[in-house]
């Protein structure tokens, strides 16, 4: 990822607390410290400043007791951990339902940005359908929200959450699962830069390389496209 100078890596799947966050939090910590080190050491130059984007599956939270100020403090251990590289942290905690959900995430959101961290929380859980997509915007549940296209029900879905996104000033990332095929990857990244998405998600495949090339030739392919008609 470092040497194709993939602009967010690396969506690692953080999802034990014991084996892969630590009770308190130190494993995460200690691997975003190896990883902002390897940026450094691997990089071409300086100017590549890729965001570290970490899916914690609801971790922090199951650490923390749920606890916003306990979890902010945490936070701010990996923003120091990560400079100089931003940090987004995807789905910090996990209460089981909904409107719950949304209301935790909005209390960390709010808590993050008093702090003025400059870390970035992406929505994930009970963030499924466009409903829920809007809902989570609405309320400032997250600084991003992942748009789970495989859920969205439809094409048209997809491409309203990301407008509505849009309209609300809130981050789109057009995501999905690694489960998907060639296909759908080709097309909702033709409908994320249609819709002018945040972020798009490489897939499928849990490795690196199929995913990457299937999306990014997707997005240079379009961008060629668009560049000739000019």
């Amino acid at each position: 990822m470092i040497i194709k100078s993939a602009d967010v890596l690396p969506h690692a799947l953080i999802n034990h607390v014991e084996t892969k966050l630590g009770k308190n939090g130190e494993l995460l910590l200690e691997y975003v410290g190896w990883l902002r080190d390897r940026i450094i050491h691997l990089r071409d130059s300086e100017d590549y400043t890729p965001i570290l984007h970490i899916d914690v599956y609801g971790t922090i939270g199951a650490a923390f007791d749920g606890d916003t100020t306990k979890m902010a403090d945490y936070l701010q251990t990996l923003v120091d951990a990560a400079k100089p590289f931003k940090l987004r942290i995807e789905g910090p905690m996990d209460v089981e339902d909904r409107d719950k959900q949304i209301e935790a995430l909005a209390a960390l959101t709010a808590e993050v940005d008093r702090r003025n961290m400059g870390i970035e929380l992406v929505a994930d859980e009970w963030c499924n359908t466009y409903e829920d997509i809007a809902a989570f915007a609405d309320a400032k549940a997250g600084h991003v929200v992942q748009i789970k296209t495989p859920d969205l029900g439809g094409v048209n879905n997809i491409a309203d959450a990301i407008l509505y996104c849009n309209k609300v000033g809130i981050g789109s990332y057009c995501g999905g699962t690694c489960n998907e095929t060639n296909r759908s990857a080709e097309v909702t990244t033709n409908i994320a830069m249609a819709c002018g998405a945040l972020q798009v998600l490489a897939k499928p495949g849990m490795g690196v390389d199929e995913g990457y090339m299937i999306v990014f030739n997707e997005m240079s392919r379009v961008e060629a496209l668009v560049n000739r008609r000019k």
